[in-house]
């Protein structure tokens, strides 16, 4: 045991957790879940992340670290029209789905099939309009958002990792003192809190069914990568049915869905963990261990956030998706042949098109699609 272990698991969980959290606090927000529900959903998520990455760890003997979707939060905080009941019915769809994924190999390599310029695409249409808020927060209190902007472009020419924590803790300070906030809450221990479920077919297309895709080709995909890039190669199968089968378990607690972490799982893989690699499991019950004390003050936490100016809780989210962005829009323009059907998904999902009680993220992707199978049909 290095003490680099702890401390890879515990700045990973730091970062993945303090750096969006201001993303579940939206896509709670506008699915119309009350404080309370707010509340068991951060603390249901901890828990499921805190198991899966202790169960999967030890049971691999790879640091298997999972997160919540935050591409996935941020599809459901950019949505309209949904309500709390709603989001837990395309939850609890999205969790079966990514246990079948997990159970029947054919289905991953389908999703895996989905042109990575397209999928991007959607992804880079979905977080734009976060981008764009936190510009938009600028005039609306500037002397507080235009040295936070400052710091956070600075800061992550040193550590991007820690960039946008610090954004929100001295964002946290800095409007506490200058009496933007009126007062600090009363410390609380968590509460889980049961959602009933109402199933629609406009919210299994528009936002189950999105989510999934999403989950999968942003998320568990690309944290298959970060694991295979470090010299591990997992059975994704397993993996994927494990986070789908806590997600289906946490959903109807208002959880959102869990999957493989890509960021998180990056600073507990590699060599500076420790230079052994069938040492680096250890990380997870550590990565647990934080993830546990989140769920026990989530309560707490998500009470500080109400009482934050809603500026910068905007323009925290909008820093945090700031890199994931970038690097959606690098792979959607990246090959040309496939440029314009890119770039309508991204159109049509920016746009923020509601057809038939359907979201643009769906008929983004169709769009895409479409586009790229009739160039397609005319090289032949």
């Amino acid at each position: 045991m290095r003490i680099s272990i702890p401390i890879s698991a515990f700045v990973a969980a730091i970062v993945g957790f303090g750096g969006t959290l201001a993303i579940v606090i939206a896509a709670a927000k506008a699915v119309g879940a009350t404080q309370i529900e707010t509340a068991s959903w951060v603390t249901a998520l901890c828990l499921a992340m805190a198991i899966e990455s202790l169960w999967l760890s030890w049971r691999t003997k790879m640091p298997v670290i999972t997160a919540w979707s935050t591409p996935g939060l941020a599809l459901i905080a950019a949505s309209s029209g949904f309500s709390m009941a709603e989001a837990v019915g395309a939850f609890i769809v999205t969790g079966i789905l990514l246990i079948v994924t997990g159970l029947f190999k054919p289905l991953t390599r389908l999703i895996a099939r989905i042109p990575a310029s397209v999928a991007s695409g959607m992804l880079a249409g979905i977080l734009v309009s976060f981008a764009t808020n936190a510009v938009k927060a600028i005039p609306v209190d500037p002397w507080l958002i235009l040295p936070l902007i400052a710091a956070f472009f600075v800061i992550r020419l040193f550590n991007p990792a820690l960039s946008v924590l610090a954004v929100l803790i001295g964002g946290g300070f800095a409007a506490f003192l200058t009496g933007r906030v009126g007062g600090l809450p009363t410390p609380e221990l968590s509460t889980l809190t049961l959602v009933a479920p109402h199933f629609s077919v406009t919210a299994l297309i528009g936002l189950a069914l999105p989510l999934y895709l999403v989950t999968m080709a942003s998320q568990n995909l690309s944290g298959l990568a970060v694991l295979r890039a470090a010299g591990y190669h997992p059975e994704p199968g397993p993996l994927i049915g494990v986070t789908g089968l806590f997600s289906l378990l946490t959903a109807p607690l208002g959880a959102s869905t869990t999957n493989l972490a890509a960021i998180s799982a990056a600073i507990c893989t590699g060599p500076d963990v420790h230079p052994d690699p069938t040492e680096r499991w250890k990380t997870g019950p550590f990565y647990a261990l934080a993830y546990l004390v989140f769920a026990l003050f989530g309560a707490s936490l998500v009470a500080i956030f109400a009482v934050l100016p809603q500026s910068l809780i905007v323009l925290v989210a909008g820093l945090a998706l700031m890199a994931p962005l970038a690097n959606a829009l690098s792979i959607a323009l990246k090959e040309e042949s496939e440029r314009m059907a890119a770039t309508v998904t991204f159109a049509v999902t920016a746009s923020g098109l509601t057809l038939f009680g359907v979201g643009a993220a769906f008929w983004g992707l169709v769009a895409g699609l479409v586009v790229l199978f009739l160039e397609m049909l005319k090289k032949r």
